[in-house]
């Protein structure tokens, strides 16, 4: 019996593209098709049944977040998201007062029929880990920059906080 090896091939690396990719739809359909593909990423992130649920979860927390995003950032992201998305986010008066990330889950449970804290995190997570993948390190860097500590869990991003000796 004769036992023969295959040669090892050579090895090809291709580089990850720069930014994400995302379809640009044209301009006579204003974002409809760039909207329903964040729906459905949201949809798949959170494994919600269907698109209605998903797309409720997503302008909830859309709007929400809107309220406490300000500046060059609220702009940067309403402009990185689809049209649809963009509407939400800029639709929102700012708040005069941070909400802390605890609060920020609770506000949302109370938003969503039958949500609890533990379900509200998970819609929160859900949506915005969907959206930092959406508008990129650097702006969700300079968004988590404007919240208050704690939020970087919910954009699925871990949290470093300094230890006092």
């Amino acid at each position: 019996m004769t036992v023969t090896t295959p040669t090892p091939q050579p090895r090809t690396t291709i580089p990850a593209p720069a930014q994400p990719l995302r379809p640009r739809v044209h301009e006579d359909t204003p974002g409809d098709a760039d909207w329903l593909e964040l729906v459905e990423a949201v949809r798949e992130a959170g494994q919600y049944p269907t698109g209605a649920e998903a797309e409720h979860v997503t302008r909830t927390v859309l709007a929400a977040l809107g309220g406490h995003v300000t500046g060059e950032e609220r702009v940067a992201l309403a402009q990185g998201l689809p049209h649809e998305a963009g509407k939400v986010i800029a639709a929102q008066i700012p708040a005069t007062q941070p909400l802390t990330a605890r609060e920020f889950v609770e506000s949302v449970a109370t938003r969503v029929e039958g949500s609890t804290p533990a379900t509200a995190r998970w819609d929160v997570s859900s949506v915005l880990g969907v959206l930092a993948a959406e508008v990129g390190e650097q702006l969700t860097t300079r968004i988590l920059a404007q919240l208050p500590p704690g939020y970087a869990l919910l954009f699925g991003r871990a949290e470093l906080a300094a230890t006092t000796a």
